[in-house]
């Protein structure tokens, strides 16, 4: 699994930069447009998180489990409906942020958690905290489905019975080239250059294999209600954020002057902000090397 390190270069370092660009309790996940691309982006994380909600049966006094809460736009969102809202993250920046805003987050890792440590809940969901779960050291020890097995019984045991838990997750696409194949030294725009990019963008996480991985490691615990790609809806999505990201503000873009020194003198943190100058995860998606799905189960 990625470490606390790992989730905190990918999240803490651009922390407040997010939070200025994309607003108090950015959304970094997936939009849900539905083939209306005429959507803002505020309106298709709402549809996104109404979905979430309705799915799961939220309402007043509902106990809920966001695994992997991010900045707190989904907590934002339930506390709105009266729900009672739980977080965890691993990034130092996300807890801070979402303390401050009045959430109740806790630093910990969500394969880990069990009835004991914070009780049971109604029901929980996990939005881009999947693929995050098994790293590629993990993946070449042949641990990838045993360790997806483990977190859907966790999750099975912090449910009632017919309880609801909504995941949301990047994967690999059909057309994903061989793990051999990728190479930071490859042709700038290939395959191979664009993937290795991402997984150094991410370090210590590996994506699933399809839906078909994770309906496979979830079928002892879990039926699947409802799921949808959302491959064409994320593209969109890194659009907005792309635009959003390098719109105009005297404190954002001194924040950026701040990561001036390290842009400078560490090569590593050079490379890793690749990602963004390339469109990596935009192509990624076009070119269905990467997928992403949305999926409603319930305990069995």
């Amino acid at each position: 699994m990625a470490t606390q390190q790992d989730i905190d270069f990918t999240y803490s370092t651009m922390d407040r930069i997010f939070r200025q660009s994309m607003g108090e309790t950015a959304d970094f996940s997936g939009a849900m447009y539905n083939g209306n691309f005429k959507l803002s982006l505020e309106e298709a994380q709402a549809a996104k998180h109404g979905y979430m909600a309705e799915q799961l049966h939220i309402g007043k006094g509902s106990r809920v489990l966001d695994m992997g809460c991010g900045w707190g736009p989904f907590l934002s969102y339930i506390t709105k409906r009266g729900a009672v809202a739980t977080g965890l993250t691993f990034s130092e920046g996300q807890y801070k942020a979402c303390r401050k805003n009045g959430f109740d987050v806790h630093i910990k890792d969500a394969r880990s958690i069990q009835p004991g440590d914070l009780g049971t809940f109604d029901a929980i969901v996990s939005v881009g905290a999947f693929e995050h779960f098994c790293s590629y050291a993990e993946y070449q020890e042949g641990k990838q489905e045993k360790i997806y097995h483990d977190f859907f019984e966790r999750v099975y045991n912090l449910l009632p019975p017919k309880g609801r838990f909504y995941l949301q997750t990047m994967a690999w696409g059909k057309n994903m080239i061989p793990v051999d194949a990728l190479d930071a030294n490859a042709a700038p725009g290939s395959d191979a250059f664009l993937i290795r990019l991402m997984t150094d963008h991410f370090p210590g996480s590996w994506l699933p294999y399809g839906k078909e991985m994770i309906f496979d490691t979830a079928a002892p615990f879990f039926n699947v209600i409802d799921y949808s790609s959302g491959r064409l809806d994320y593209i969109e999505t890194t659009k907005q954020w792309r635009k959003r990201i390098r719109q105009f503000s005297l404190e954002k873009y001194a924040l950026y002057l701040k990561l001036l020194p390290s842009f400078i003198k560490n090569k590593e943190f050079r490379y890793k902000l690749q990602v963004f100058r390339h469109k990596a995860n935009q192509k990624c998606f076009e070119r269905e090397l990467m997928d992403h799905f949305r999926i409603v189960f319930e305990k069995k």
